[in-house]
């Protein structure tokens, strides 16, 4: 470990004394006709609250292009999106193959007026690196960040502070503005955005079609997985709550998820004394389609709790020890519990009568 600290500040150092640029106070642009954005070390949440960067560029600069370079795990959230003209996947153990390689250098330095490096909960060298690489005749990113010192923020002209503890309840996708507000760059708007078409609409129906034993029950859908275990709401406790709403609704349920929740999966549906479906190994775009014709979608902290905030169907997301302020979905009908750090101090029944209060409410907007 040691020698690892010695040879990055030895690296650092060298790569400060030959490639650094310097820095511009100046909130200046100039003519903006080609953005990139470099989103490569953030996961389908952090991407999914981009989208308000993204918008508040486009309404700035109208006639301008947003490239981006992201990740295998989070290039699902800008695929069909509208504001993305274009984008390249970074994925490091393949990105030094020879042909990939050729084509990412191709990408970066085709000439763009501005590269942008946001950072929401850490500061990534690489994307840092990657920004500085690019032909760009603006780079905007990071000083510091919570008070931490960015060492690499060398490699930009536009150096940004950011601070979530000025306003610690803000929501990521207003907090990830600051870094472009100082150049008049801005939205009001800060919902999110994914892009589902008929082809994925019809996925959901003919899933809907054969899983609804009768037209008049409730669709309810539960994603019970996450990447951290921490953010994960008790298998059992699920299983409790589906049996309370299948004893007073009349409801057919379903479960999204993909092969890295085929252990919570099964063991739900060996458990459980009510049907649950599965919806699993679809593209968020088709996961999308069949929330958004659901009667109610209740998740865990995770990247389909950012996918079902993009619609507006009724969503109770479950939290732990991470701030819902910060990461909660923007909405009418979007609720989120949290009791304090272990997710699993919420109670069934706490659940419970949310689902009842987002019901009888669609029962109510029906009847009107």
């Amino acid at each position: 470990m040691a020698h690892n600290s010695v040879f990055s500040k030895i690296f650092l150092s060298y790569l400060k004394k030959h490639y650094s640029i310097k820095e511009n106070d100046s909130t200046e642009l100039g003519k903006v006709k080609k953005v990139l954005i470099v989103r490569q070390h953030n996961q389908l949440g952090d991407m999914l609250a981009s989208v308000s960067l993204f918008r508040a560029i486009k309404e700035k600069y109208p006639d301008s292009k947003i490239y981006l370079v992201v990740s295998p795990v989070n290039k699902s959230a800008v695929i069909k999106n509208k504001y993305v003209d274009d984008y390249f996947v970074f994925d490091k153990p393949k990105i030094f193959l020879p042909t990939r390689f050729i084509k990412f250098i191709k990408f970066l330095r085709q000439g763009f007026d501005v590269v942008i490096v946001p950072s929401t909960v850490s500061v990534s060298f690489t994307s840092n690196l990657i920004s500085r690489i690019s032909k760009s005749r603006v780079r905007i990113g990071v000083k510091s960040l919570d008070g931490k010192v960015n060492e690499s923020s060398f490699f930009f002209d536009k150096r940004i502070e950011l601070d979530w503890r000025k306003d610690p309840d803000s929501n990521v996708a207003d907090f990830i503005l600051d870094i472009v507000r100082p150049f008049g760059i801005t939205t009001n708007d800060f919902s999110s955005n994914i892009t589902f078409d008929n082809y994925d609409l019809d996925v959901a129906n003919k899933f809907v079609n054969k899983i609804r034993e009768n037209k008049e029950n409730r669709l309810i859908g539960l994603h019970i997985g996450a990447g951290k275990p921490q953010n994960k709401w008790s298998l059992n406790k699920y299983i409790k709550l589906v049996e309370l709403l299948d004893n007073h609704y009349k409801c057919s349920f379903y479960l999204t998820g993909s092969k890295f929740d085929e252990e919570e999966l099964n063991y739900v549906k060996i458990n459980s004394k009510v049907k649950i479906h599965q919806f699993i190994n679809h593209t968020i775009h088709e996961a999308a389609a069949l929330i958004s014709i659901s009667d109610l979608y209740i998740t865990n902290d995770t990247g389909l709790m950012h996918v079902a905030g993009i619609t507006h169907t009724p969503q109770i997301s479950l939290f732990g020890p991470t701030n819902p302020f910060n990461w909660a979905p923007y909405g009418e009908d979007k609720i989120f519990i949290r009791k304090s750090d272990l997710i699993d101090d919420i109670e069934t029944e706490d659940v419970f009568e949310v689902c009842k209060l987002l019901l009888n409410k669609s029962d109510g907007k029906e009847k009107n």
